[in-house]
């Protein structure tokens, strides 16, 4: 799975399914920063994945993700040459993300 080969991001392999809901480490000052925003974390970094690259993806917290966890909700039903490109804009947010919050 593509989204296995970023650096803090895990993914289950995809099986039939429309949508994907990887697990993704967020660092502790970025949830710091989320919660003086009043947002979940997982909410705080997918807004920001949508400002900076415009990839729209759902906060895993609506889901019923285990306390101290952080997932997202992406639907992969593009063709694989449209999936690749989007992983690889979300691989430059993500390293920024991590860096930037680190």
């Amino acid at each position: 799975m593509l989204f296995n080969s970023i650096e803090g991001i895990s993914c289950r392999p995809i099986t039939g399914a429309l949508y994907a809901l990887p697990r993704v480490f967020i660092p502790e000052r970025a949830v710091d920063e989320a919660a003086k925003c009043g947002m979940s974390p997982d909410a705080f970094y997918c807004f920001q994945l949508l400002e900076d690259t415009g990839i729209c993806v759902v906060p895993g917290s609506g889901f019923g993700q285990r306390p101290g966890t952080y997932h997202f909700r992406i639907t992969i039903l593009p063709q694989l040459d449209v999936i690749e490109e989007l992983v690889a804009r979300f691989r430059v947010f993500h390293m920024k993300f991590l860096k930037h919050w680190k």
